[in-house]
């Protein structure tokens, strides 16, 4: 007699890895050096399910929202929300209020979990959401009464058996939705990318087939846990009965320490992370398998000195809507293909089509598009979905080509999106609130290339009272605008990463014969006449 085929439903990641290999580490803490093992992760899950059930009203129907930074308590509370079948809805701490009130309105969330630190972040949010009075709830011991304590009821005694548990983890379907990650897209508005559970199980078994596992593999995890390129280690290192190693901020001399200090196995970096670690003087460990390295482009330059000091990195090229990476190159692939992002992942399909949607042939650019299980089942918007997928996928909005080998080569974007630091900036957003300032008329805002953190963020404004005579100009018109004025209208309302670093004032912008800004000429004159205003002060 044969037994059924094992399939889904299925339970919480850290359910499964319980049962299997409690004893192994499953997470060290950087800060507290702590070191849990999977049965203490699991009682840790528990405790703060059984807080997450006094907070949501249905948890299986209901969207969790996570204020916090990069901690351990985000993936407890992460897989707490997954034991009870919620979705989570990561929130960047680095937003405005105006940033996140929004989002959260699309959402329709119950409940938001804090920490110290975004407690009073998370209580406007409340309120300018009208949430209701119970909807906030931290981590951390609260500092004012409109905060409930997540851990209030904790048990005295805990037992020893990792299957003593207060809540019953729930069936989990491959389709059910675990995540709504917020990114910028080519129309400017920021989309709700929806990932299943089956998305996340799927990209951490591809990203397994590419970098490798071993049972002593423990991964640093240094990055935003609310981005995918943070959140996909803590995912990846449950499912493989790995070691998560967690540092609450990325500073190069620390990190440069924990690489050693912990024998890392393998990073997930920015480049501008990695062009500070190089920097600061870090030389890897015969320990460290990986390093992955995404979030915006790498440069040559930044790829040479990588090879130059003995560094493994992969990059990589991912999205979002792909749960991470699509594509990812070996360190030897990028000294004999330079530039490349290397062959798609397993269960990846990827077609470069033409603006009809037709293939092109190996070595010809078009627009990349994909396929698979790994890929988004849609947008919170319909009408975003209409127009990211076709017939062949989803539409990613960026231009590359592909080799008779199936490498890839992303060239750059279809929208002007600006990546800075791993961060998307959409122009559009950051041209809108410059215009609203009272003394602009006008605006354009490009990205510009920078040694520090890939882009930088560049802006062209028209003073209502220019003057059309100076011909664009700055000098001209310089003294009709007060720059600080409108740099403390962006603190105000935009996130940092989004505030212009780069700023010119003209009389009027540049266009192309057909009316509309041209953006190469731009760039010029903000490389040639701009004012770095990166240092000046934020309002406070």
């Amino acid at each position: 007699m044969t037994g059924a085929p094992v399939d889904w439903p299925t339970r919480d990641l850290v359910t499964h890895r319980t049962r299997t290999t409690p004893q192994r580490t499953a997470l060290v803490d950087t800060e507290t050096d702590d070191a849990w093992s999977f049965r203490e992760l699991d009682r840790r899950v528990d405790d703060a399910a059984r807080g997450l059930r006094r907070a949501l009203e249905n948890p299986a129907d209901d969207r969790l929202g996570i204020l916090m930074d990069t901690r351990p308590a985000f993936a407890t509370v992460f897989f707490a929300a997954m034991r009870l079948g919620a979705t989570v809805v990561p929130l960047n701490v680095r937003e405005t209020t105006g940033e996140l009130v929004t989002k959260i309105d699309r959402t329709g969330l119950e409940a938001i979990v804090c920490e110290r630190g975004t407690e009073s972040s998370a209580i406007e949010l409340a309120d300018e959401a009208a949430l209701g009075s119970e909807s906030v709830w931290s981590v951390d011991d609260p500092g004012t009464e409109r905060v409930r304590a997540l851990y209030s009821d904790r048990r005295e005694a805990e037992s020893d058996h990792g299957e003593d548990r207060t809540v019953e983890p729930v069936p989990l379907e491959r389709d059910d939705a675990q995540l709504i990650m917020f990114t910028s897209g080519t129309s400017g508005e920021p989309k709700g990318v929806r990932l299943t559970v089956g998305n996340l199980v799927a990209s951490a078994t591809a990203s397994a087939f590419r970098l490798g596992v071993d049972l002593d593999d423990r991964w640093l995890c240094c990055l935003p846990m609310y981005h995918m390129g943070g959140l996909a280690p803590v995912v990846r290192s449950v499912l493989y009965g790995t070691t998560v190693v967690i540092q609450r901020a990325f500073e190069p001399r620390e990190t440069a320490r924990v690489l050693e200090s912990e024998d890392v196995t393998g990073v997930s970096l920015v480049p501008t992370m990695c062009k500070r670690l190089l920097d600061a003087g870090w030389e890897p460990a015969n320990a460290l398998r990986f390093v992955l390295l995404g979030g915006a482009p790498a440069s040559s330059d930044l790829l040479e000195r990588c090879h130059a000091a003995g560094v493994p990195v992969h990059p990589t090229y991912g999205m979002t809507e792909t749960a991470s990476q699509i594509a990812t190159a070996t360190p030897a692939e990028t000294t004999r293909h330079e530039g490349t992002v290397g062959q798609p992942l397993l269960f990846a399909d990827v077609t470069v089509v033409d603006d009809a949607g037709e293939a092109v042939p190996a070595g010809e650019p078009g627009e990349l598009v994909v396929s698979g299980p790994t890929v988004t089942p849609g947008y919170l918007e319909p009408e975003q979905i209409d127009e990211a997928f076709g017939d062949r996928g989803l539409h990613t909005g960026d231009v590359g080509y592909a080799d008779e080998d199936g490498r890839l080569w992303v060239l750059n974007r279809r929208s002007d999106r600006i990546v800075t630091g791993g961060e998307n900036v959409d122009p559009g957003e950051v041209i809108r609130l410059l215009r609203s300032h009272p003394a602009v008329a006008d605006a354009t805002v490009v990205g510009l290339e920078d040694p520090e953190w890939g882009e930088r963020v560049g802006a062209l404004v028209v003073p209502e009272a220019a003057d059309e005579s100076a011909g664009g100009r700055g000098e001209a018109v310089t003294e009709t605008l007060d720059l600080e004025s409108v740099l403390a209208h962006c603190d105000e309302h935009l996130a940092g990463f989004k505030r212009p670093k780069t700023l010119a004032v003209v009389a009027s912008l540049p266009r192309t014969p057909s009316g509309t800004v041209d953006r190469e000429a731009t760039r010029t004159h903000l490389l040639e006449s701009g004012t770095d205003v990166s240092d000046w002060s934020r309002s406070t």
